[in-house]
């Protein structure tokens, strides 16, 4: 057959929408009765009726491996069950705290997405979910019993994603935090921007010693980041890491590092930006909600069509991000915004054209 007619044919199929597709978008399970006679009848090519059903879904209690598996895939949350803090360090770890870590988590996400709230409360949201364990480890004051339940936070260093236990122990070693890892972290699942693979050959962190007077994670770093082929990478990530050196690797506020130093979380950005802390971080990322929201909706889109976002998959992000810009970027509009996406709705690829 002619390019041509191999052309005309991909155009012609590649938007019809899978109810499939969307029901292993939205639920991780096949499509429920409503979904196929809509699909059969051919109406959801109706941009309302698509809308409806993507709302129907969201809804629906099936939604709720958006949080299981692509919210904790996004975030690593699942890293933690691998994870074992320093039992020397960290006495008081043990594994009903790090079950608390991970149904906080499940109900704070899950109440992002069910109650369509802007994806920015990820990271500014003002409310979380304790039980006596959780609450007793964050420091907060009268709740009792196992139950968890939804409470407002009166110190804004445990806002929305960046106070959260899981967050913290899965971007930390297990006897010591890491600006490297938390800073790597910030980059890649929150702005977006990963940063790049470490040359080869680099000079290990040169870790305290024994008999050594203990230097701070901030003076290490200072003497890794000497070299001009580290600072390249450090000198992005590390900023970014140390405003959350207040957080131990479990999550636990303090005000003296592992060294006995008070902690210095003030830090600078390469382009001159200056903040303090968790705090002070929180207003960096959300200086740009574009940015961050296009963060979000690119692992949202990898996770719908089940394979890496490409460079031609940025005029539909941009167009997501756009739209979700009108509504305060609910996250029904970000996955209302996928499933109408071309790369969603493409059943085929273009044909590649023999020369």
């Amino acid at each position: 057959r002619s390019f041509d007619s191999e052309l005309k044919e991909w155009n012609s199929t590649r938007n019809e929408i899978s109810d499939r597709r969307i029901a292993f978008f939205l639920w991780s399970a096949p499509p429920d009765k409503q979904l196929l006679d809509i699909a059969i009848q051919n109406k959801l090519r109706d941009p309302k009726v698509l809308e409806q059903q993507v709302r129907r879904m969201l809804a629906d209690p099936r939604s709720k491996t958006l949080v299981s598996n692509f919210a904790f895939q996004w975030l690593r949350v699942r890293d933690m069950a691998a994870l074992e803090p320093d039992p020397y360090t960290y006495p008081s770890f043990d594994g009903a705290l790090r079950t608390a870590f991970r149904r906080e988590m499940e109900l704070f996400v899950e109440s992002v997405f069910r109650e369509d709230r802007s994806v920015v409360d990820l990271l500014a949201a003002n409310y979380t979910y304790v039980n006596e364990r959780l609450a007793a480890h964050y420091g907060i004051p009268n709740v009792r019993g196992d139950n968890f339940r939804r409470v407002t936070l009166t110190d804004p260093n445990r806002y929305g994603l960046l106070g959260k236990g899981a967050i913290l122990m899965v971007t930390a070693y297990p006897n010591r935090t890491s600006p490297v890892l938390r800073g790597s972290y910030i980059l890649e699942s929150l702005m977006g921007t990963p940063p790049a693979p470490p040359p080869p050959n680099v000079e290990a962190f040169k870790e305290n010693k024994e008999g050594e007077k203990p230097k701070t994670i901030r003076q290490i770093m200072e003497t890794h980041r000497a070299s001009p082929t580290c600072n390249a990478c450090h000198g992005v990530m590390d900023p970014l890491g140390f405003s959350l050196e207040n957080f131990d690797a479990t999550g636990r506020w303090r005000d003296v590092d592992g060294a006995g130093k008070p902690i210095d979380a003030a830090t600078q950005l390469v382009d001159g930006s200056k903040f303090t802390g968790v705090d002070g971080l929180k207003g960096i990322v959300l200086k740009d909600k574009d940015r961050f929201t296009s963060a979000i909706t690119e692992k949202l889109l990898m996770y719908a069509v089940g394979r890496n976002v490409q460079y031609f998959d940025g005029p539909a992000i941009r167009i997501i991000v756009r739209d979700a810009a009108k509504n305060n970027y609910t996250f029904a509009t970000l996955v209302e915004g996928i499933v109408k996406s071309k790369p969603f709705q493409m059943r085929s690829t273009l044909p590649v054209r023999n020369q």
